[in-house]
Formats: structure tokens, sequence, C-alpha cells
């Protein structure tokens, strides 16, 4: 059953320097129970994205359509809002610091989200928050739920921030950065229990993160994004192993592999995302691209279904049948492009790259 149902989603922001286009065009949906893994670099629109659907957006232009649980969230005042927020809903923020309130103790925060949703009392809901910081491996939870946030460490807060979005068995869970400022082991022992919790109540959940070890580990489906856009979408395993959109297939060549050569080099994308305020034209990936090519930079591909695994779909003008990763599908792609590249795209700094025989991807 479908929980949660995004489409044609757009954000922007007026700025003095222009509009800010922060989300264009993107539509997905949530499976109750399954989990989609959201990925790309920063400034994608990934928060953004979560946000404007819970009403974190102040002063946004906004338009489509988010439907949770058969309800438009787009359309609702903020009193209908408070319900779901932290119920049906609850979001594990990006930075735990700047997340809780400084002048009020971690438990008593904590406490303030279950009573804002039960008619528990105040003992019973610090009862129910040491109970939470004890579920999340905080050591002394007894002692620290009288902590405030300064006197705890990066990796505690942010334990914290996930005991307050599990505090009330959420349906949807959308996890923006869970990790980070965690170790590689409180990390692990972090995912499994999520994981364990959305067994145990059916509940969905959003990761975003830049991290695609996690999204391997967790992930049913992943959805890439790239400047506002979604890029591509498959199940996780499609993802990994048969990638068809060349943003996809550089993320994971940018990925160190334990496997790899020693004293090898990573292989970055060549230059950096682009300005929201002026997005380039046509794919917005098409400056950084090694497989750029003339319609690359004139017109926006949409979102095609992709032969290679189930619900596979992308927004690039490569052939369809042309998804993997290795050397032998990186060469077929450069012969494809080089086929249909004019003066224009020979120019572009991706695809200079390329041809001056610099490693495009690992």
């Amino acid at each position: 059953m479908t929980l949660l149902a995004v489409d044609n989603l757009t954000v922007s922001f007026p700025t003095a320097d222009g509009t800010v286009q922060a989300v264009r065009g993107l539509s997905f949906s949530v499976e109750a129970g399954k989990t989609l893994g959201v990925v790309g670099e920063s400034g994608s629109g990934k928060s953004v994205s979560a946000l404007t659907m819970l009403g974190l957006n102040p002063g946004a232009d906004i338009t489509g359509s988010a439907v949770f649980n058969g309800k438009e969230l787009l359309t609702m005042n903020q009193q209908q809002l408070r319900q779901i927020r932290g119920a049906d809903i609850a979001m594990i923020f990006q930075d735990p610091l700047s997340s809780l309130h400084p002048h009020f103790r971690v438990g008593w925060q904590i406490a303030e989200a279950i009573r804002a949703h039960t008619s528990v009392n105040k003992r019973d809901a610090k009862t129910q928050a040491v109970e939470l910081l004890r579920l999340v491996n905080i050591p002394q939870p007894e002692r620290r739920v009288e902590a405030y946030p300064h006197e705890m460490s990066g990796g505690m807060r942010q334990r914290v921030m996930i005991a307050m979005a599990l505090a009330l068995k959420p349906k949807l869970l959308i996890a923006d950065e869970p990790t980070t400022a965690l170790d590689a082991t409180v990390q692990a022992q972090l995912m499994e229990l999520l994981v364990q919790m959305q067994n145990e109540v059916g509940m969905a959940m959003i990761i975003i993160t830049h991290d695609l070890g996690v999204i391997a580990s967790v992930a049913d489906e992943v959805l890439v994004m790239y400047a506002g856009r979604a890029s591509e979408r498959a199940d996780a395993r499609t993802t990994f192993f048969s990638p068809h959109h060349p943003y996809t297939r550089g993320l994971l060549g940018s990925v160190p592999s334990a496997t790899g050569v020693v004293g090898s080099r990573l292989t970055p994308i060549i230059g950096s995302p682009p300005s929201l305020i002026s997005v380039p034209t046509g794919c917005g990936f098409h400056p950084r691209c090694p497989f750029a090519m003339e319609m690359c930079i004139d017109d926006q591909p949409d979102l095609v279904e992709i032969p290679a695994g189930g619900h596979h779909v992308s927004a690039c003008w490569l052939p369809p049948e042309m998804t993997g990763v290795g050397v032998a599908m990186d060469t077929a792609r450069q012969r494809y492009a080089s086929a249909h590249r004019g003066v224009r795209s020979s120019k572009l700094p991706g695809v200079v790259a390329a041809v001056e025989g610099a490693t495009v991807y690992a």
C-alpha cells in the first residue's frame, strides 16, 4: 500500500539575487513498511523536499501534491500539520545541535514530544524518555536525561534526536543524514535499530544521505537527485549494479572501495553542482557529464522506463539499454555520445576531461 505519494512537487524561494529553484517537478512514492533512500550532492533538493512536506519551509512558493495516508499535506494548515508531525511523520534533522533547544534538558524535550500527542503525565513521559535513551545506546540514561544539549557530544545529540523521532512509533520516519558525526560502529548499531523498529511497527522510512554505504544496507528503493530533479529511481540492487544515468554512475565511482588497488586515487565528478538560481538549460548535469551530447544542452529529458531492473526510470538521453558499471559499458557510452556530439558539447568541462584521457570513473 502506498503511504506517501509525491507528484510534481516544485519548491522555490524568492531572493534578492533571483528565484532559487530548490525542487523542480519531483515525483516519488513510499510504500508502507519500505525504505526509500534519497541520495545526491549538497544542494540537490533532498532536505528541502522533506521539510516542505512537513510545512517547515515558510516563505517558499510550493506547487504539486504530497498525499500521506490519503490526506493532502500541502493544503493543511499549521494546526492540522501539528497533529501529524511527530506522531504520524517524524523527522531526524541533519544538525542535532540546532534542532535541540539549548535552554531545556534533553529528557524534557523528549517528554514534551510524547505529551504533545498523548495523555501521559510528566512522570510517565520522563520514564519513557529514559527508556528511549537506553534504546539508542546512550550510557547512563537516567543521568543523561537531565543533561543539556551542550553537555553531550555530537554523536550523543544525534542519538537523542533519533530517540525523539522514535518516541511515538510513527508511520513514516524521515531521517536526514541520521548517522552524521557517528563512528562506524555506532552507525551500524543505529541503522540496525531503525530497521528493527521498522519491522516491529511497519514503519516506512525515507533515508536522506550522502553515504551510499548506508543506502546499500537498508534501502529497498533509491532516488538519485540532482539540481532539484530526480535523475534516476530504481531498486537498490539495480542502482548499484545496473545504473543508467551518468550522475548515478559518477556517485558510485566516487566511493572508496574496500577491494580497490592500494594507492589508487578516487575518481571525483568533474566540476561542482550548479547554482539553483541559474540552472543550466536542458539536462542540469550536462556541464559535468563525460557523455554529454548536443541534445543534453537544449532539452531536459523526462524520466523514462529502463529495461534493467523493476520499476527503473532514468532522465537521460543515452539509450535505455546502456546500463551497468565497468570499462566496457563506459566505453560504449562514450562511443555513442561521441557520435552525437557537436561543437558546443565538445567544449563542456566533463567532455573535455574525458577526451583528454582523464579517468572519468573508477
